[in-house]
């Protein structure tokens, strides 16, 4: 298996994620949180989609799917490309108001699309070219991406739990 094959099997494992925590929720289900200053549905996999977006165009050297498309109307925020949900508030976690499960589905594809199309031209030397020197040590573009992987998981897990506790 190369870099491709692998990068792409698990990345592509994300898509069914988000679908099992949104579809046939209604915008009330999407900003349900179990407890006050928890983390809603809508929220966390609308912030997984930002996370991969930003580092995914940041990468590119592209504008953010989220800004290019106008996404932002669509959860309640403007489109914005600095607001991706690290350090929100709990008013602010709870002010991302998705219009509906398809508006969380389709950003997502929109986003997943855009990176699987750039893992499908990765080589493996790609992956040791330093993208954040911010770090000691300087994160590595292969870091980065399997980074941005887990933190989508864990959000995609955190989503699909909250979605079990919905009354």
């Amino acid at each position: 298996m190369n870099v491709n094959e692998l990068l792409t099997d698990s990345y592509g494992r994300l898509p069914d994620l988000v679908r099992s925590a949104v579809e046939g929720l209604t915008p009330e289900q999407l900003r349900w949180a179990p407890a006050d200053g928890a983390n809603t549905i809508g929220w966390l996999v609308w912030h997984l989609a930002r996370i991969q977006d930003l580092q995914i165009a940041d990468v590119l050297d592209e504008d953010q799917i989220y800004v290019a498309g106008d996404w932002g109307a669509r959860f309640g925020l403007k489109s914005d490309a600095s607001d991706h949900g690290y350090g929100h508030t709990p008013a602010q976690v709870a002010g991302v108001h998705p219009e509906s499960d398809r508006a969380l589905v389709e950003y997502y594809d929109a986003v997943h699309a855009r990176t699987l199309a750039y893992l499908g031209g990765l080589s493996a030397e790609d992956l040791d070219r330093v993208v954040d020197e911010n770090w000691d040590p300087p994160v590595t573009l292969g870091v980065r991406l399997i980074s941005v992987d887990d933190d989508c998981k864990e959000h995609a897990g955190q989503a699909n739990y909250v979605r079990g506790l919905l009354p």
